[in-house]
């Protein structure tokens, strides 16, 4: 392929740290946790990029690799069907070095696709999390909204480090370079509506620039008007709290709560958590509380009656209510605060995940005893818990014979976990060498 038919997203992608526009946060992070791997003293072995589309996660890894010359592993969305196929290229990759790079950088790259596919239930999280336990190499994931509740186990055992948005003018400053690259003729107007037009996703601007002068020959806000179409995209939660907090209309408010996946009941859980960290005034703070405790009403209504009719007047009140809720210090509403992940929905995620954990346990243990479900846990969970707390033999013993996962074993060992399932592995590789010792027939000698 020749230079001029190479898309533009990969002929002008970034090939070194310094020349990523408006990420310094991320760039300032991502450089002391690899000098940290470096030092041979990680705080966390693995680090999570998240951010919306077009925003630089992947393009940033490469930048890095060409930077600190490491060797590039790469794993995306269609490698996770299965925990195999993960332990298979990652888990090798993570314990050796490179043939022409010192150290090598493994990414897994869109793991929020973990959820779409149905590999999070396959055991691909539990073998993500062991080649993060054992790799002697650096591990990136990324993802545009790592918040689904199954990610939690890899969130807890990364380091985060946020993308941000793009803005309008650093998009159109990239658009205007390459305009100047490609000696290709192009109305500012027309960079500054197609920079509006990607909400900060650079990717997809620049394969509009392209598409616009690849028909036309130039760039005009005439012809990008008459091409380009609005994106109708769902943001995270994250950027969908934040614009409905800077709202300054209702439409504005009600809009802005459309573009998420979020159901209402999580929406409310997201702006309950981070208002007070949001809005200052003692009396502001009232007034959106007012507002939210309204919608929490309805709410209560919706349950008791099904009267479905009732949602839009909870969702103007926790959206447009809570917006419009300053007025002694209306500026509040738009400074830039760090936002948390709920904490009730990690509490309700984590007893969630616990009794999954117990049931399927129970699950396991029925088909080998030919008990009921109801009796196991009344009767013989309880028992085996003590053995797992008491006796790490025979409770590796029994995790091989019921061929238990890490995540069960900790459930049932909240103290000696770690021991247990290292004396596993030790039982597992001593059946697997016992295995492969040749046999010898009687009457003979060995």
């Amino acid at each position: 392929m020749s230079a001029s038919r190479v898309p533009w997203v990969i002929k002008y992608r970034p090939r070194r740290l310094s020349d990523f526009i408006d990420q310094e946060e991320a760039k300032e992070s991502i450089s002391k946790w690899l000098s940290d791997w470096l030092s041979g003293k990680p705080v966390r072995k693995a680090a999570l990029f998240y951010g919306p589309p077009g925003s630089g996660k992947t393009s940033i890894v490469e930048a890095i690799c060409k930077d600190y010359g490491f060797q590039l592993i790469e794993m995306n969305a269609s490698d996770y069907r299965r925990a195999q196929d993960i332990e298979r290229v990652a888990k090798l990759a993570s314990v050796q070095r490179g043939l022409f790079a010192g150290r090598r950088l493994i990414l897994l790259d869109e793991i929020d696709g973990l959820t779409v596919t149905g590999a999070a239930d396959a055991g691909a999280i539990e073998a993500i999390i062991n080649l993060i336990e054992i790799t002697k190499n650096p591990v990136v994931m990324t993802a545009n909204n790592p918040w689904d509740l199954r990610l939690r186990p890899l969130r807890d055992v990364s380091l985060p480090i946020e993308f941000r948005r793009l803005r309008k003018t650093d998009v159109a400053r990239v658009l205007e370079r390459i305009c100047t690259a490609e000696k290709l003729a192009c109305e500012e107007n027309a960079l500054k509506f197609i920079a509006e037009r990607s909400e900060g996703d650079l990717r997809s601007a620049i394969n509009d620039l392209e598409a616009i002068a690849e028909g036309a020959g130039r760039v005009t806000e005439e012809l990008a008007r008459q091409i380009l179409r609005v994106r109708d995209r769902a943001l995270d939660p994250f950027e969908v709290v934040r614009k409905i907090f800077m709202s300054n209309y209702i439409w504005q408010a009600r809009l802005n709560a459309t573009q998420t996946d979020l159901d209402p009941d999580t929406l409310m859980e997201w702006i309950n958590e981070n208002l007070p960290r949001q809005f200052t005034d003692p009396e502001d703070l009232w007034r959106a509380y007012e507002a939210l405790a309204r919608a929490d009403v309805y709410r209560g209504r919706i349950i008791r009656t099904n009267s479905w009719d009732l949602l839009t007047y909870a969702t103007e009140l926790m959206t447009a209510g809570v917006a419009l809720s300053p007025r002694n210090d209306v500026k509040s509403k738009y400074r830039w605060v760090k936002y948390q992940f709920p904490e009730r929905i990690k509490m309700m995620s984590q007893s969630k995940e616990a009794r999954a954990l117990r049931d399927s346990i129970a699950e396991i243990i029925k088909t080998h005893t030919h008990t009921s479900k109801a009796k196991i846990l009344k009767d013989v969970l309880p028992y085996i818990k003590v053995i797992f707390e008491n006796n790490m033999e025979l409770a590796a013993e029994l995790a091989i014979s019921l061929n238990l996962t890490d995540s069960m074993i900790k459930y049932l060992s909240q103290d000696k976990a770690d021991k247990v399932i290292a004396r596993v592995r030790e039982l597992r590789r001593e059946l697997r060498a016992g295995a492969t010792k040749p046999r010898t027939r009687k009457g003979t000698n060995a």
